[in-house]
């Protein structure tokens, strides 16, 4: 079937439904590109200047719980309906992005962030299910596409906005992806048709319990189990995008090369997306992932629609992971490019049939119960995911960590980083006791402690899941 007679197929709902997961992605991705350099950038740039390991405790426990708590939520919004839920994730975003801004402590943030992703919780099982609930064998594939699309789109216009925002201060990041969601209510409200849910006598307790149930039985069958463990390591790759990406660039790549070449082209673009010291944020960079999969996402789906899912999800990790080998391993603006170019390419060929594989297998009354499910290794990825950005990384390729090292190798006292002494007073006095300047002091430790090797570690962890996913492909599947 042609891709313009099955786009024909598609109705109303189908549109709706993704056009608010668009604002949803928006708001979201607007913050939590910057989020982890929220955390730990300076306190004197407006940042919490927390430490690497508490943001990856932070940021991988919550986004854990956004991908494990829709196996109740969905079985929540298959009783009391999809609107009622899809107004209270709103409310909770809204309130979470506030206390974000305004909360500065760890422990403080660390409840805010968890608030946010529960009200993710609740939105994802509901938005993912009226996808599924509104295609067919013939249309998933495209029409997963088209949701990841859409996805993406919001992916890229909120950091890319919240990239400019950030020079003039944290707070309009927040105030963005409050306002966002709000345009969201509106949507709902005038646009969203309720789909026909489950009306069993069954207390909502009972749904829940049945939902545990239900998910048991699915985990007896260990060849699920397996494939379910398998794309833990994906996941767990796949979102140091978002955990170590935007630190790494801030830490050791000089953008600056990057705005140039932009500006001798286009220098109305170079303005408009870089900073006043002429150089490209690092939340700007990394919203490129989603520009390249706007534009090639449809491309990409109709090429692999022709493989089986296994096929089409190893060939695409495979990819991803050459992609986070060139985006760690270099200080080279373009290479590092290159590198988020063929980091999204392998996304785009694995990440939508790892949905549209759940969504086939889903009984018509539980679409939003078995998009639930499928959260399950996507959460646990997020919690590896934290645990390697946060220690994995700091002890690699973390510029602090290391100028720690350096200094205490030469004896040279130094005070601790406090609220008064932040880490930019820390470097810059480190870099006069060692005698160098900032681009001498990053070189020095670039060549001397090799903070690209977390490339290995990143690329590595790809690699084995696409290792693994041959393996139960080859062997175990026919069993």
């Amino acid at each position: 079937m042609g891709f313009i007679s099955v786009l024909k197929k598609y109705n109303t709902t189908f549109w709706a439904s993704n056009v608010i997961e668009l604002f949803e992605r928006w708001a979201w991705y607007g913050f939590y590109l910057a989020f982890a350099l929220y955390l730990v950038n300076s306190k004197d740039t407006g940042a919490l200047g927390l430490s690497q390991a508490q943001k990856g405790i932070i940021m991988g426990t919550g986004s854990m719980l956004l991908y494990l708590l829709p196996v109740i939520t969905g079985a929540i919004g298959d009783k009391i309906g999809y609107r009622k839920i899809l107004y209270l994730a709103f409310a909770l975003y809204i309130s979470g992005f506030y206390m974000i801004k305004t909360f500065d402590t760890f422990g403080l943030m660390f409840f805010a962030f968890v608030w946010t992703c529960v009200g993710g919780a609740f939105f994802k099982p509901i938005i993912s299910a009226m996808i599924a609930r509104n295609t067919t064998d013939e249309t998933s594939s495209i029409g997963f596409g088209i949701f990841y699309m859409m996805i993406n789109i919001g992916g890229f216009i909120g950091p890319f906005i919240a990239g400019v925002l950030m020079q003039k201060s944290w707070d309009y990041v927040f105030y963005m992806s409050m306002v966002t969601i709000g345009v969201n209510y509106l949507i709902t409200f005038f646009f969203f048709r309720e789909p026909k849910i489950n009306n069993d006598n069954n207390s909502l307790a009972k749904n829940i319990a049945n939902a545990f149930v239900s998910i048991g039985v699915a985990l007896k069958n260990w060849k699920f189990v397996l494939f379910l463990l398998i794309m833990v390591l994906f996941w767990t790759a796949f979102n140091q995008l978002y955990y170590s990406f935007p630190v790494f660039i801030e830490q050791w790549v000089d953008t600056s090369v990057l705005y140039d070449g932009i500006y001798k082209i286009w220098p109305w673009l170079a303005k408009s997306i870089g900073t006043e010291s002429a150089t490209i944020t690092s939340v700007t960079l990394t919203s490129m992932d989603s520009f390249f999969i706007i534009v090639f996402q449809l491309m990409v789906s109709a090429f692999v629609m022709r493989f089986k899912p296994l096929a089409a999800m190893m060939g695409g990790i495979l990819v991803l992971a050459g992609g986070l080998g060139l985006m760690f391993s270099s200080q080279s603006g373009w290479l590092i490019l290159l590198g988020i170019l063929v980091f999204a390419l392998g996304e785009m060929a694995s990440s939508p049939k790892f949905t549209e594989y759940v969504g086939r297998i889903a009984p018509a009354d539980q679409k939003a119960l078995y998009m639930g499910t499928s959260f399950l290794p996507i959460a646990a990825g997020h919690q590896l995911a934290g645990w390697l950005s946060g220690d994995v990384y700091e002890k690699i390729a973390d510029k602090i960590y290391l100028i720690q090292l350096e200094v205490a190798k030469r004896g040279i006292s130094m005070p601790e980083i406090s609220g008064e002494f932040s880490k930019n007073d820390y470097v810059q006095m480190a870099s006069e006791k060692l005698g160098m300047d900032a681009g001498q002091l990053n070189q020095f430790l670039w060549n001397s402690y090799h903070p690209s090797n977390i490339w290995i570690v990143y690329a590595g962890v790809a690699v084995s899941a696409v290792v693994l996913l041959w393996l139960y492909d080859r062997y175990v599947i026919g069993m």
